[in-house]
């Protein structure tokens, strides 16, 4: 017989078992055995843990695959998966792929070389736990200097619904920033390798789903938001991808024509004033300039 003093020792000693949030994260891999373990220590380090991560290989053919697997086996059994793809289909198939194999009932989605602030689950969670009717989450990013030390953490964020007025005029959705609901009746466009990420949230918003946004910046890009240069091909893409995102949008009926039309005249603006940026890059870093 045990006595009520050695029974609670007993239970201030035994482990508390840590909580976890019902969310799978898909990593889109290509060629990142040089930045793929910061970007999972940063899942790994996050103050609420996630369920499971899920490490899709875009068929590097570099080695990449062998690093993914070699990360796995220095994690919990399971915790971390590594898919690979035969062939090289882009971020969108990627993505689909890591979300078809999710068991939660939550996708988070992370770049691999960017990383996550270590409260950014525990913060999205507070607010999905409290409206449950939301759809999509997301919140600032910013580039920060892979090197540099990270940003203290923040306690608190304020959640505002994103409505459609406010999608029309760009993404405010940074793709490391957002968490869904994995049974949403929407995937990634595969036949889109730029901009495919605002495609995908504007179908979920202009559909009539909650989307919210946080007010702090709770994720980072370590290089250049357009292209690790800035340079001008990559602008161009770019805008011709968004351009196409555009047209697609009205064909399905999710805008009207005065919406579409509003959206491309704000497109131009933005592209006139990205020229002007690297325009000014180019001046003052003159490795840009080659």
């Amino acid at each position: 017989m045990v006595d009520d003093c050695a029974l609670d020792t007993m239970n201030v000693n035994r482990p508390v078992p840590r909580e976890i949030a019902p969310i799978s994260v898909i990593v889109p891999c290509y060629r990142c055995a040089d930045t793929i373990a910061e970007a999972v220590a940063s899942v790994a380090a996050q103050s609420l843990a996630v369920a499971e991560v899920v490490l899709v290989d875009d068929c590097s053919g570099d080695g990449t695959l062998e690093r993914l697997h070699a990360l796995a086996a220095r994690y919990p059994e399971g915790w971390l998966q590594v898919l690979a793809l035969p062939e090289n289909g882009g971020p969108s198939r990627a993505r689909n792929a890591g979300w078809a194999h999710a068991s939660q009932d939550y996708v988070a989605f992370l770049d691999s070389d960017d990383t996550w602030a270590r409260n950014k689950i525990e913060l999205q969670m507070r607010v999905l736990r409290q409206d449950p009717g939301i759809a999509l989450i997301a919140h600032r990013m910013q580039v920060h200097d892979r090197h540099a030390p990270a940003p203290p953490p923040v306690e608190r964020a304020r959640a505002t619904v994103i409505g459609r007025r406010r999608l029309l005029l760009n993404n405010p959705f940074p793709t490391a920033s957002v968490i869904l609901r994995r049974d949403l009746p929407f995937r990634f466009d595969e036949r889109f390798r730029r901009v495919e990420d605002f495609l995908l949230w504007a179908q979920i918003a202009f559909s009539g789903y909650r989307c919210v946004k946080l007010d702090r910046t709770l994720a980072f890009w370590h290089k250049p938001t357009f292209g690790a240069g800035g340079l001008s091909e990559d602008l161009r893409a770019m805008h011709a991808a968004g351009r196409e995102v555009r047209r697609e949008l009205l064909r399905q009926g999710l805008v009207s024509l005065p919406e579409h039309c509003f959206a491309r005249a704000l497109g131009y603006l933005r592209r006139g004033r990205q020229r002007l940026r690297l325009a000014w890059r180019r001046a003052n870093q003159p490795e840009l300039r080659t």
